[in-house]
């Protein structure tokens, strides 16, 4: 220590300066070395004229390095002075444009908003997947395709019986892998073990009107209530529910009847639902003439779940594992459901009794007596099905954990020629000539693509839902969008698509580039006539397995579909969806409009994984919540001046005055007769949730600024935003309901006393003073609407401080 203090002594008084001798030793006990550092003076050691000190013994184990420091003269010492000043002036003009910079947020053209072609060309990309030019992503994608292509498929996918856990269904399974395997993806199946209703395996169903025999039925609906019922037959058009509505205007009532509908406009478990609610005993429904122009003969087939998925196992997977508790889903309808045969409803028909139906229906069928009476007998067994789900995943180059996910249903009661074999064909050759473009021509998405093949979609989407029940957590956060392809092709005439307001600037701007010919108009001119949102976007179904994405999950969907126009495709759900059927409804391009869908979906898929910022415009949903704010507003401003009168009829019922004349005294209409007062809560307002719209427009549109200054080139940037634009459509779910008794929980578009649709039902309720209308839970439900939309407005704002600073 005290040889330290003299050598810096003598460092500061000019004296002889040090030297730093570095011994590098072998230890010769094994193969480590050491080294050895001191600090010498030049008068405590003999130096040699080699600069090594002679009194150390080296050899070829030992080896010393010297290093001799010159004197410092006052010259070198003011050389290293300005040297010391110049560096910390460089260094602290380079932090502080560094710092700078971060401050500053960087100012780049965007991709996403607004949607215009062609975009414009980067030259070059921060990150492993370099950015093609759109154009040419177009090019590649469309020489792939081919009408040949598609022949080919739909021989491949093409089977009579392929019913949901059946072997055709496993087979077909089989060959979507081995496709899927030959393309070089990852594949993968989920299996799950669920349940379903089938007809009996013995016996049958049957039916019988009046003292007539009984018929044998083939056709079923799966998850109906079984057992045997009684009950005058009500025919109730279509069943939905202005339809009972209208009877209930004629004071004729179906509680206890045995409703007859047609088959169409609403599912088959929406009809049963909305007689469920009149309390009627049985539904049956039927195909009409007027509306399908087919064989009186032929059969019905489908489900009465108002739901997805598995109905035994609700808002939890259908694993083997999973043990199952004892419930069952809210959807289940309580009372028995049959479809007959448009024989069978004729001959009913014709010999009804009781009032003529309203002339807005048709004018032709009578109602229904006291004395026509049916009875109903469904003997639907259930079964425990082994189904699975193919998947296969092409791999992003920059964010490979966020993916968009293309699917469609491989199962069908029948030959399901539309229904899934077509979908199925456009589902693997999107995969081969996806898979061939990242191959072959340089292709690199920047995100994922999983493909998948559901099972059960006859049943309700059900193996589509229980995957999202079963992965929800993840594919929440990670799943981006899902493009649907279930029955695309059911006719030529007409072109109709439904899905999330947040893709509509993708749908649109697909629509305009993509035609069903090479030379022919775009989907767009074809078919949107001045207005695609009007003539060709139509509000997503229940029975579109887009629907549990959307609303269960929380993941922007697309479905789309050619039609025949103005008529439904009529062979969906019967035995005769078959090639040739669906030949006579496109006039033999099936090919051509099957590539054409491909192109279409193959449109949306590449540009979600292609541009460096996702196409979604959150402000789409601006204008949908505050819509519907208004007509809520218009709702309750209707009850108050409605009350109001009603308060001041009664008040002159009540002096009963001679001065009062009549017409004052007897100007109370029907619903104010029927209105309660005391029911509607006087003091609720709709500011606060005009007040949520307003907050979540200004968050969207400071996001979207933000999209439009991002850096493109900075990966993490991008990162961050595509995820605050993903979490929009999650955040519309309403967290303050279970999504095992409610599965569908988004407020805008899902379904339940928790939408903005049930509020205007309740208000609706508490105005006809219905047995279910209660102003507390009114109270509530509004409540929690409208802080639902407030938190969807929060989380747009990047920071928590950035939500609190507005307030």
């Amino acid at each position: 220590m005290d040889q330290a203090r003299s050598t810096i002594s003598k460092i500061f008084n000019g004296e002889p300066h040090c030297y730093t001798r570095f011994n590098l030793t072998q230890n010769m006990e094994g193969d480590s070395s050491q080294v050895e550092m001191k600090l010498s003076s030049d008068v405590d050691e003999e130096v040699g004229g080699n600069g090594v000190g002679g009194h150390l013994n080296h050899n070829s184990n030992h080896s010393a390095y010297v290093t001799h420091k010159p004197g410092r003269s006052p010259r070198s010492l003011c050389f290293m002075a300005v040297g010391t000043l110049l560096i910390f002036i460089i260094g602290f003009l380079i932090g502080y444009v560094v710092y700078q910079k971060k401050r500053v947020e960087p100012l780049c053209k965007s991709t996403a908003m607004p949607f215009e072609d062609p975009l414009p060309v980067y030259p070059h990309e921060t990150g492993s997947a370099p950015l093609m030019d759109w154009e040419d992503v177009m090019k590649f994608l469309n020489k792939k395709f081919s009408t040949d292509k598609f022949e080919a498929a739909f021989r491949d996918f093409s089977s009579d019986t392929h019913q949901a856990g059946s072997p055709g269904d496993e087979s077909l399974a089989n060959r979507v892998m081995e496709r899927f395997s030959r393309l070089g993806m990852k594949t993968w199946t989920d299996q799950h073990f669920v349940k379903v209703q089938d007809p009996p395996a013995s016996g049958s169903n049957k039916i019988r009107f009046r003292n007539q025999s009984k018929e044998r039925l083939e056709g079923f609906l799966s998850y109906s209530g079984t057992g045997t019922v009684s009950g005058a037959v009500l025919y109730a058009h279509y069943g939905q529910e202005d339809d009972f509505s209208t009877l209930r205007d004629k004071n004729i009532h179906a509680s206890g009847r045995v409703v007859l509908l047609r088959a169409g406009r609403i599912t088959f478990a929406e009809k049963v639902a909305n007689a469920a609610k009149m309390n009627a005993t049985a539904v049956l429904i039927y195909p009409d003439p007027e509306d399908y122009a087919f064989a009186d003969t032929t059969q019905l087939f489908g489900h009465v779940h108002l739901g997805s998925g598995d109905p035994y196992t609700p808002g939890f997977p259908s694993f083997n594992h999973t043990q199952f508790p004892p419930i069952q889903s809210s959807g289940l309808p309580p009372i028995p459901a049959q479809t007959i045969s448009a024989r069978v409803a004729t001959g009913i028909l014709r010999q009804l009794g009781g009032p003529a139906e309203p002339e807005k229906w048709g004018g032709i069928h009578q109602l229904g007596g006291v004395d026509d009476v049916v009875t109903l007998e469904v003997n639907n067994v259930l079964t425990e099905k082994k189904i699975h789900n193919v998947f296969g995943v092409l791999e992003g180059f920059v964010d490979k954990d966020r993916y968009v996910v293309i699917g469609a249903q491989r199962d069908a009661w029948g030959p399901g020629f539309a229904k899934s074999t077509v979908g199925t064909s456009i589902l693997v050759e999107l995969a081969r000539a996806i898979a061939d473009m990242t191959e072959w021509d340089g292709f690199k998405p920047r995100r994922s693509i999983v493909f998948a093949s559901w099972s059960a979609g006859e049943y309700g989407s059900v193996g589509a839902t229980e995957w999202l029940e079963g992965y929800l957590s993840s594919l929440s956060t990670k799943a981006f969008t899902y493009v649907d392809l279930d029955a695309v092709v059911s006719g030529l005439n007409g072109f109709k698509v439904s899905g999330s307001p947040l893709l509509y600037s993708l749908i649109e701007n697909a629509l305009a580039k993509v035609s069903t010919s090479n030379q022919g108009p775009s989907l767009l001119s074809q078919f949107g006539k001045g207005s695609w949102q009007t003539n060709m976007l139509e509000p997503l179904r229940l029975d579109d397995t887009a629907y549990p994405f959307l609303t269960f999950s929380g993941i922007p969907s697309i479905s789309f579909r050619f039609t025949s126009g103005s008529s439904e495709y009529p062979y969906f759900g019967t035995m005769q969806d078959t090639r040739e059927k669906l030949n006579a409804a496109t006039s033999n391009q099936v090919p051509q409009l099957a590539q054409a869908a491909a192109r279409f979906a193959g449109h949306m898929v590449l540009r979600l994984v292609h541009d460096r910022l996702l196409r979604i415009d959150v402000t789409k949903y601006h204008w949908i919540v505050t819509s519907q704010v208004a007509k809520v507003n218009a709702k309750v401003n209707e009850i108050r001046r409605l009350c109001r009168r009603l308060v001041l009829v009664i008040r002159f019922e009540r002096r009963r005055e001679p001065g009062v004349t009549p017409s004052i005294r007897d100007t109370n209409p029907p619903s104010c007769v029927q209105l309660r007062p005391q029911l509607f809560p006087q003091d609720v307002t709709v500011q606060w949730l005009f007040s949520a719209a307003g907050s979540y427009g200004r968050a969207a549109r400071m996001l979207m600024d933000n999209v439009q200054n991002s850096d493109l080139e900075d990966i993490e940037m991008c990162r961050i935003l595509n995820d605050r634009m993903m979490t929009v459509e999650k955040n519309f779910l309403s967290p303050y309901v279970s999504p095992r008794d409610t599965p569908f929980r988004h407020i805008l578009l899902g379904s339940g006393p928790h939408t903005l649709r049930g509020l205007m039902e309740h208000l609706e309720g508490l105005k006809m003073s219905a047995p279910g209308a209660d102003a507390d839970l009114f109270r509530n439900q509004f409540a929690l609407v409208t802080w639902t939309i407030q938190a969807s407005a929060n989380a747009l704002a990047e920071d928590i401080w950035m939500v609190s600073s507005k307030k």
